[in-house]
């Protein structure tokens, strides 16, 4: 179980990752509850609009393939973006 966290959590660095300016600044942290998996994503507050795209496309992207991910191991993924 410990090894999918971080496989989901890797996936969501590796997408974010790349758009981001300030990569110093990038915090992924998981937390497990159950068949649940809640990964938090803080960036520099220069660095939201990116992340969160136009409308939401991009955030809206990246939990459709982390969602993907966790369903092939019967989990289920929350991921949220944090101020």
């Amino acid at each position: 179980m410990a090894e999918q966290n971080r496989d989901l959590a890797g996936l969501v660095d590796s997408l974010v990752r790349p758009l981001v300016d300030f990569e110093e600044d990038l915090e992924i942290t998981s937390s497990v509850e159950g068949d649940t998996e809640s990964i938090e994503i803080r960036v520099n507050e220069e660095d939201a609009g990116k992340v969160i795209g136009r409308q939401g496309r991009v955030i809206k992207s990246i939990r459709t393939l982390a969602r993907a991910a966790a369903s092939r191991n019967g989990m289920q993924v929350e991921v949220e973006i944090l101020d």
